[in-house]
């Protein structure tokens, strides 16, 4: 009963993990490039009472092992790098990658990458993210630009001040990684790389089957609600279940100790 106790408490604290997880998709659901993630659930050790093949106190070949498991833990919460939906908004400065890829920011302690598009012009031109982290590489002095167009193999185009010309300004590239499950979170719909991740790869959009950019549009989160309502209510039976399990694990307790 002791090690039902133990064992039913992982799982109560791997279902707490997993709604951890849920609630985050669930808060982020209209978060511009948001990336959802899921619980990865993998069984802890196994006691071997007997081996598949040992002889029985009969003289009988035991036909499969006796063991009993110890639990679950989380092992991972990966993104999950699906196309989110594409919302128009009709700002020029706004760009969706429809594809695989990510932009590439410039961090103060070294590089990120994002999927939010949402990007505007600083004081000094540069083409910036929300939260002021440059795009990398740049595309030149912005300021003045009239008619600035963002192709969707990523050529920047517009006519600078005092121009009367459609000029090409710059070109924006994106990143792709080979295992994009591998980037680490930091917040801010930010990712960094890590060995996992392996080295990004930065390309024009639409090369080595990259994404394209779609000027106009944000790519929305790609949360579904009702997967995860669902998934919540999923984990919190499971939660319930084996809280269920340590209440009978602890009558029993209490039963034998009770016993003359």
């Amino acid at each position: 009963m002791i090690k039902a106790l133990f064992t039913a408490a992982t799982g109560m604290e791997a279902q707490q993990t997993r709604i951890s997880v849920i609630s985050n998709n669930l808060a982020n659901m209209t978060t511009t490039g948001f990336k959802q993630s899921r619980a990865v659930f993998q069984d802890l050790l196994y006691q071997t009472v007997s081996e598949p093949g040992a002889e029985t106190a009969n003289g009988v070949t035991q036909p499969s092992p006796f063991q009993i498991g110890s639990g679950v833990r989380v092992v991972s919460t990966p993104a999950v790098f699906t196309q989110g939906v594409l919302e128009q908004t009709g700002r020029n400065l706004d760009i969706a990658i429809e594809g695989d890829g990510f932009l590439e920011v410039e961090l103060p302690n070294g590089t990120g990458y994002t999927r939010s598009g949402a990007l505007a012009v600083n004081q000094n031109g540069d083409l910036v993210t929300q939260n002021g982290f440059l795009i990398q590489p740049g595309v030149g002095n912005l300021n003045g630009v009239t008619g600035l167009t963002i192709g969707v193999d990523g050529v920047v185009s517009g006519i600078p001040e005092g121009q009367s010309d459609i000029t090409n300004l710059g070109q924006i590239q994106i990143s792709t990684f080979s295992n994009p499950a591998g980037l680490k979170a930091i917040g801010r719909n930010l990712f960094m790389a890590s060995e996992a991740s392996g080295d990004a790869q930065a390309v024009n959009p639409g090369e080595n089957n990259s994404g394209t950019l779609r000027q106009g549009f944000l790519e929305g989160s790609n949360v579904n609600v009702a997967e995860e309502l669902i998934n919540m209510v999923m984990a919190q039976r499971a939660f319930e279940l084996n809280s269920k399990v340590i209440r009978t694990s602890d009558e029993i307790l209490a039963a034998t100790n009770q016993m003359r």
